[in-house]
């Protein structure tokens, strides 16, 4: 990647809206504290339904990287736990190394009885390669570590930007080599930069009961559309089982839910957009995934329903409903973006539309 171009990603991200072998948690969990309950702008989280917050005690255990010397892998999962939990693995958009930038997040997925496993990765120094191997390694060392809190029989991939790339060639590695994710599998990719590891030959073997949603931003200025329409057209995860979804904002009297390459994230704006274009969508997704339920897959993967698009109002105002499709085409010229899919940083260029 150009250092230049890496250097401005990295302040897009930084600076926009930031062992154990047995079957028992250990003993030296941390219980997390919430963060703050009053969102930004004037509508509240969902009260009921999907991405309604869940009941459990946010609880954290960290470990050193296998891969990325003086950081920590932390993972978030529900402390009153009794059985390994579901877990969903997420990578992080460049420059987000830090779990803070995203913890409105993992304590979702906590929440709601789900274990979340947060690993760091270099923003510089390094190549795209070892990235990818330094998220590979921290994931396969939380399985290995702690299988009193991580089932790896339903299995997620999350990731955002350089980390919804990486989602793709991560998850294929591990639903193909170590089968994970056998009664349940899932990736949910947003704002996705280039995807590296990632041949037609892999994507054209995912397994049967893969499902996909794929989610950008209308006024996402860094990362072209282009790479996320490639992969969610090139992938055999069949129409039924995926869904290509374009946030746009929303522009209210006194506040404007923005639709830019930084959502999600709580360090800043942290917001209803966050609950109800991220986190309700998820929250559908693993029910859908994880247990075969069918009012969860029309929120979910609804292929435009009502249930799927619609966003709640304000004094009689409709946020923007989400635009799904199963056949996705760019709204954009590539030069709007800061990396374009032309770029020969794209090990996919081939692709490009």
């Amino acid at each position: 990647m150009r250092p230049l171009l890496l250097f401005a990603l990295f302040l897009l991200a930084s600076c926009s809206k930031g062992s154990r072998g047995d079957n028992t948690p250990p003993s030296s969990d941390t219980t997390v504290t919430d963060i703050d309950d009053d969102l930004d702008g004037p509508i509240s989280r969902p009260a009921s339904g999907y991405g309604k917050d869940g009941s459990y005690t946010v609880a954290k255990v960290s470990f050193a990287s296998p891969a990325y010397a003086g950081k920590q892998v932390e993972i978030f999962y529900p402390k009153e736990l009794t059985t390994a939990r579901p877990v969903i693995f997420y990578s992080h958009p460049f420059g987000g190394e830090e779990s803070a930038y995203n913890i409105g997040l993992y304590e979702f997925i906590a929440k709601k009885g789900y274990a979340v496993v947060f690993a760091p990765y270099p923003t510089t120094g390094v190549t795209v390669d070892d990235r990818y191997n330094t998220l590979w390694q921290s994931f396969k060392k939380a399985v290995t570590d702690y299988p009193g809190i991580i089932d790896t029989k339903k299995v997620g991939f999350m990731g955002h930007s350089f980390g919804g790339g990486a989602s793709f060639a991560l998850a294929y590695k591990a639903f193909t080599t170590e089968h994970w994710g056998e009664s349940g599998r899932f990736i949910f990719a947003m704002a996705q930069w280039y995807s590296y590891q990632l041949p037609d030959s892999q994507l054209q073997r995912f397994p049967a009961n893969t499902k996909l949603i794929t989610q950008v931003y209308n006024d996402d200025v860094t990362n072209d559309h282009r790479m996320a329409i490639d992969v969610f057209k090139h992938v055999n995860i069949p129409a039924s089982e995926k869904d290509f979804i374009l946030v746009k904002k929303s522009v209210l009297p006194t506040y404007t839910y923005t639709a830019e390459h930084d959502l999600p994230n709580t360090r800043s704006a942290y917001d209803a957009y966050d609950y109800y274009v991220i986190y309700r969508l998820l929250d559908a997704m693993i029910d859908y995934s994880f247990n075969g339920n069918s009012g969860a897959k029309n929120v979910a993967l609804g292929n435009g329903s009502a249930e799927q698009v619609t966003l709640p109002s304000y004094k009689g105002q409709a946020l923007t409903p989400l635009t799904v499709t199963d056949n996705p085409v760019p709204s954009f010229l590539q030069s709007k973006y800061l990396f374009s899919c032309n770029a020969t940083e794209n090990p996919r260029i081939a692709a490009c539309q």
